[in-house]
């Protein structure tokens, strides 16, 4: 018998409750959630926890609007700092930079912290700001250390997921891809990408991909037009160099060991749904890409929370669905847990949903008939229940949810009804002039500030076009001077033959500078994960 059930009275224990209870009582490392509900009574000696090392085998957040899913999110990330472990969180209202400032103190907070029997206290936690790219629209800086990623590394089925490229249109980008791999041209930016796309149908490049599907000139308009759209809407910052290294992502902090919470700022963003979305998914697969097995684990290597998830699978292909069913089947031996945050769980397909073992169920509401048909979906995802989870579910106040989690043998624990604690760091932004100060202080800030443009697939495509039209102008100039000779001919000289179509363009530069390419780029191809992003060499 733990020492929790032993502070429970006989008389508890005969209480309904009592074996939901029993049902959280761990004996190793785990993070306290909250006091179990019964019949509307907090009960602060029933502790609804989730052990430490089940972090790892996925989890979800939903509920309504308003119903304290953000707060949940700082609750759980607070304590994986204390214990060690990094955590990922994308902001995505601008609202959870408050987690690195302790909270205040208030009649509320002390409320709820005797409700659920907690001892509150005022505490921050180490973190790092990130923003996706450089700059906005209008060169307007975005907070935060900026994430950038090559167009090589991101891959031909996310960038068409940001395109919003037909199956067809993907499949040739894929082409492109292969094509720029092969031939060492690396896609850094947006306009390597254009660069090789107008080459491939132009009337020098058309033929080089005949021998494996060729690129319509219909389509590959249709791709140049959507990338010059993406970057009128201020994208192209996201993309080029320095690349951001993931690993910054599992850090420690030095002075105490606490883990690094890793805030990426998207509120700048939040219009563009599709990108902020499908950059989260590449964080996470290039994560997977790089980081070696581990199996079960003490606890997780990281934690990353994955908010607006509903917008990842929004139109999704079947094969990028798949990947992202892979991705986040085979990422939990590698020590990275995942947590989905959106509204209801109908929002993420079912294969998907299967791997998520830990579940935090914030109030639904049920004002419309596809709100009450999705209530009765989310019921249906938990397991037999002691609660009438349809009266429950639309009952919970703020700060309340429905949890089930895994235990430490990994069966699932019973359905609890739960008041949940309250976050000890501060509960809404810290001013802009703070967090400001908090960018440019830390020492990532001197590494991936700048954007650096170095040469690419546009320069060299560019460098052999233009060698290419210096030599076809030469050969007009010796076509002209020997036209203007034979006009002349010396007694007895034959007339130079003036070389044929076939023979300018083998002589030409663009067609030598291509064919050393095919040489000396030969084996380089790059190798491609799940998702067709681009393996980082480290």
């Amino acid at each position: 018998m733990s020492e929790r059930e032993q502070l429970m009275s006989e008389r508890e224990r005969e209480q309904p409750w009592a074996e939901i209870a029993a049902g959280y009582a761990f004996d190793g490392p785990a993070l306290d959630l909250g006091a179990l509900l019964w019949d509307g009574t907090c009960h602060p000696d029933a502790q609804v926890r989730i052990p430490l090392p089940m972090l790892n085998r996925h989890g979800l957040v939903a509920g309504a609007t308003g119903t304290g899913k953000t707060k949940t999110l700082q609750l759980i990330a607070e304590q994986l700092s204390a214990n060690g472990v990094p955590v990922f969180l994308a902001d995505i209202k601008g609202d959870v930079s408050g987690i690195s400032a302790p909270g205040a103190d208030g009649e509320k907070v002390r409320e709820r912290a005797g409700q659920v029997g907690q001892e509150w206290a005022a505490t921050g936690f180490p973190c790092e700001f990130y923003g996706l790219g450089g700059t906005g629209p209008g060169s307007v800086p975005r907070p935060g250390i900026p994430i950038r990623a090559t167009v090589t590394s991101f891959g031909p089925v996310l960038l068409s997921k940001v395109l919003q490229l037909n199956q067809t249109q993907e499949q040739s980008l894929g082409l492109i891809f292969h094509y720029a791999d092969s031939k060492g041209l690396e896609l850094v930016d947006l306009k390597d990408l254009r660069a090789v796309v107008a080459f491939l149908v132009s009337d020098t490049g058309k033929a080089e991909l005949k021998g494996i599907g060729g690129l319509s000139t219909v389509t590959a308009g249709v791709i140049l037009r959507a990338i010059t759209a993406f970057e009128q809407q201020g994208a192209g910052a996201f993309f080029g160099e320095p690349e951001f290294d993931t690993a910054e992502f599992l850090r420690t902090s030095p002075d105490d060991g606490r883990g690094i919470v890793s805030v990426l700022e998207l509120a700048a963003v939040q219009d563009k749904p599709q990108l902020f979305s499908t950059f989260l998914m590449w964080l996470l697969a290039d994560l997977y890409g790089d980081l070696p097995e581990v199996g079960d684990v003490d606890k997780p290597k990281l934690v990353f929370f994955f908010d607006e998830a509903h917008l990842l699978f929004n139109g999704a292909s079947k094969a990028f669905l798949e990947s992202i069913t892979q991705t986040v089947r085979l990422i939990r031996s590698k020590g990275v847990g995942v947590f989905f945050v959106t509204q209801t769980p109908k929002d993420v397909p079912g294969d998907v949903l299967a791997q998520l073992g830990n579940r935090v169920q914030h109030a639904l509401r049920a004002f419309t008939p596809d709100d009450a048909k999705a209530l009765k979906a989310t019921v249906r995802t938990f397991p037999n229940s002691a609660y009438d989870l349809e009266e429950v579910l639309t009952g919970l106040g703020t700060g309340e949810a429905v949890i089930t989690v895994l235990s430490e043998k990994g069966a699932p624990t019973p359905v609890a009804a739960t008041r949940l604690r309250a976050p000890q760091s501060l509960m809404a932004p810290v001013p802009a002039a703070e967090l400001e100060a908090a960018v440019k202080g830390s020492p990532l800030y001197g590494r991936y500030a700048e954007a650096v443009d170095r040469e690419s697939a546009y320069e060299k495509l560019t460098a052999e076009q233009q060698a290419a039209e210096a030599e076809a102008l030469r050969a007009a100039e010796r076509a002209a001077a020997e036209k203007e000779a034979a006009r002349a001919p010396r007694a007895g000289s034959r007339q130079k033959e003036e070389p044929s179509l076939a023979q300018q363009v083998v002589g030409s530069g663009l067609f030598k500078s291509l064919a050393r390419s095919v040489g000396t780029q030969l084996g380089r191809e790059i190798s491609r994960s799940i998702f067709g992003t681009a393996k980082r060499r480290r």
